[in-house]
């Protein structure tokens, strides 16, 4: 047997199809590592965000040093939030150093402009200005995201659950963040336009909703779907709205039962918003079979079927320059010519920490080994596998993600029940438990797939780019966008 083999084999020992992890699996030595792993992300997130400032999009490391980017967004500083309260959990700052900062983060938030209570997409973290001009030139047509915004406002109100002290300031933002101006009503008798869905976005010089929606529900962007709902601001059959998908079979071998597939099959579209919201133990028999196997599709493509000899495949920084939605083939409901790269990223494999500790923690533990992929400010965001590049940069989101994972994994899901204990909970979690996702047979998907079957039409990216006008919102170092590119989730 091959070494790919016998580390597969072992794998697949330790990983049982539909389990959540607990911390009891993680041993005293795998806990230290992850609080090392913590201390020096949280040493990169401090480097992109002054004390109560606005976050870098990301660092870059050249000859004279770490380079902030100019430019930040509302996913950033969602980021920034969720991180400093991750830290002040873990030790690594202290409650009245994380409330400051958190208070002093809220009054820059609260001053940068916005247009019916929503945030731009794009601003000057130093400024705090609304961009127009992208840093080393080109225009920006601005723009609101709706999927951006959800997370900012999920991080502003688990903020207020972390500091009780901070709600009235926290209010006083997400108070105006209604998401019904997003919302696009159901209307049966033309569900092709009026789908039950939240649209991508809003460009207010041109007063136009994007032609698109958000549609398919194993994808980040439901986290605003969650949060509205709970809000009260949309309607709770909206999350039927949503489409699951065709199940598939993950990978030939070994895998028993099927999977919702993401629209890239990336690793952050599925487990983001667990890192916020207890989907497993609210739907064990969705989103709780899910999630595993989905992890353990991502680790038998990598270490089987690609053989790469790692596994984590994920939205993240190109090794060869810009960011790139990499993803498993199988996985994805979107075919994308980067399938099949060799990119590894080592936020993947700390979103998987909930769901297969061990396979995570041996497989960070031989990137580190094996490239020059860890530094001072914990792993850099990538590297591609078969030719041993490695990114030069570390991203707020993608070091937020990890601080998140580690701080869950350390502490019984702090986030999850931070975030989710009360409102979010009452809301969400009837909806989680009566959904079905047909994953161990051919019936029916939703309660609103079988009764009223909705028309899903994806656009395609050049149709979308002569609407949107994609070069200008997009900088042309990066084309980050692409990371929550309309066409992901377009359902029209």
């Amino acid at each position: 047997m091959s070494r790919y083999g016998l580390l597969a084999a072992v794998c697949l020992t330790f990983l049982s199809p539909d389990r959540r992890a607990r911390a009891t699996d993680l041993s005293d030595l795998q806990r230290e590592t992850l609080g090392a792993y913590a201390r020096d992300t949280w040493r990169s997130l401090q480097a992109m965000t002054p004390d109560g400032g606005l976050p870098a999009d990301h660092l870059t490391r050249t000859e004279s040093g770490w380079q902030p980017a100019g430019y930040t967004s509302p996913t950033n500083i969602a980021a920034s939030l969720w991180s400093t309260i991750a830290a002040e959990k873990l030790g690594l700052v202290s409650s009245e150093k994380s409330s400051a900062t958190l208070q002093a983060m809220l009054r820059r938030i609260h001053a940068l402009e916005r247009f019916e209570g929503f945030f731009y997409n794009w601003y000057s973290p130093t400024t705090g200005e609304k961009i127009m001009v992208w840093p080393g030139g080109g225009p920006i047509i601005p723009f609101l995201s709706s999927v951006d915004n959800g997370w900012l406002a999920s991080a502003l109100h688990l903020t207020a659950r972390a500091h009780p002290e901070l709600s009235i300031d926290v209010e006083s933002i997400l108070g105006s963040m209604n998401f019904l101006f997003f919302y696009d009503t159901y209307d049966p008798q033309d569900p092709l336009n009026h789908p039950g869905l939240l649209r991508g976005g809003y460009y207010p010089i041109q007063k136009v909703y994007t032609g698109y929606h958000y549609g398919l529900l194993n994808t980040e962007p439901r986290i605003a779907s969650y949060l509205g709902i709970a809000r009260g601001h949309l309607p709770s059959e909206h999350y039927f709205h949503l489409k699951r998908g065709t199940p598939v079979t993950s990978l030939p071998e070994h895998t028993q039962g099927k999977v919702l597939p993401s629209w890239d099959g990336t690793l952050f579209e599925a487990l983001m918003v667990a890192l916020f919201v207890p989907e497993s133990p609210w739907g064990p028999e969705n989103w709780g079979k899910n999630h595993p196997r989905y992890v353990r599709a991502q680790i038998e493509y990598g270490l089987t079927e690609a053989r790469l000899g790692y596994w984590g495949i994920s939205a993240s920084s190109d090794p060869e320059g810009g960011y790139a939605p990499f993803g498993v083939g199988r996985l994805a409901r979107s075919p994308n010519p980067r399938h099949g790269r060799g990119v590894v990223t080592p936020h993947a494999s700390f979103l998987a920490l909930a769901f297969a500790p061990q396979e995570a923690m041996l497989n960070l533990e031989k990137l580190a080994k094996s490239f020059p992929i860890y530094s001072d400010f914990g792993f850099l965001d990538s590297v591609d596998v078969r030719n041993g590049r490695v990114s030069n940069q570390v991203l707020v989101l993608d070091q937020g993600m990890i601080l998140a994972s580690i701080v869950n994994a350390l502490n019984d899901g702090f986030l999850q029940k931070t975030f989710s204990d009360g409102a979010i909970e009452n809301a969400i979690r009837p909806l989680i438990a009566s959904d079905r996702f047909a994953l161990d047979d051919e019936t029916s998907l939703s309660p609103v797939d079988s009764a009223k079957p909705l028309v899903a039409i994806e656009r395609t990216l050049t149709s979308w780019k002569s609407q949107a006008g994609y070069a200008l919102l997009t900088p042309p170092m990066k084309r980050k966008e692409l990371r929550r590119s309309p066409r992901r989730y377009a359902v029209r």
